[in-house]
């Protein structure tokens, strides 16, 4: 039974891996989360990871990164990259190389050391804006490389893969969560908690999900 077993969030403190996060803890007996720290251009978003973890009486762990900015250079890395949407089958200036990749990894090496058997990501494919390792093909043969590598039996979980962004949000609300991931998550590229910004990709797809599912409960009760 998957309520007598521990499990590692990787965890950003937005609004996917917090939704996450509440289905983690409602799913197994013990929830961890992970943030990496890549040197990303907001420190905001481990602040915030932090917050949220300390007040879900969540050990936090927060594992250094940096090598990844310095191989990587993107939008989320470098102050001095424009954000914006892939053009022409391109993808965006957000996608940052191997990230998934080798934070899943650590994240498997981590599990090892606490005893967690299961790895819980907010990868999606359905809102994945073309991002190659948010793909559900990506995830289940990583998941085979990766205990292929340790010997173990890990499990990869991805609740949200096949979710649309207001499905994401149908999702907290059936977690009792809807409102506290509105307000105290940050998933705006400029840094700013809760409903964000509105201008960039990343917010315009949350709040556009935010009012497709709330317009759908309006419906719903009539």
């Amino acid at each position: 039974m998957l309520k007598d077993e521990k499990a590692i969030v990787v965890f950003s403190g937005g609004q996917d891996s917090t939704t996450c996060l509440f289905w983690a803890l409602q799913t197994f007996k013990e929830v961890e989360v992970v943030t990496f720290n890549y040197n990303q251009r907001h420190k905001e978003e481990i602040e915030c990871a932090k917050n949220i973890a300390k007040e879900l009486n969540v050990k936090h762990h927060l594992l250094d990164m940096h090598l990844l900015n310095q191989l990587a250079p993107n939008a989320l890395t470098r102050d001095d990259i424009e954000i914006k949407e892939g053009e022409n089958g391109e993808l965006p200036s957000t996608f940052v190389p191997g990230r998934n990749l080798i934070f899943l990894s650590f994240a498997a090496v981590l599990a090892s050391q606490v005893g967690a058997k299961h790895i819980i990501t907010g990868v999606c494919e359905t809102d994945f804006s073309g991002y190659p390792d948010c793909r559900d093909v990506f995830i289940k043969s990583l998941n085979v490389s990766i205990n292929l590598s340790m010997d173990k039996q890990f499990v990869i979980h991805t609740p949200l893969m096949w979710l649309d962004k207001s499905e994401t949000w149908k999702l907290a609300d059936e977690l009792d969560a809807l409102d506290y991931v509105r307000e105290k998550t940050l998933t705006c590229y400029d840094g700013v908690i809760g409903d964000g910004c509105g201008e960039c990709p990343a917010c315009k797809l949350r709040n556009h999900g935010l009012e497709k599912y709330l317009k759908s409960q309006e419906g719903a009760e009539v």
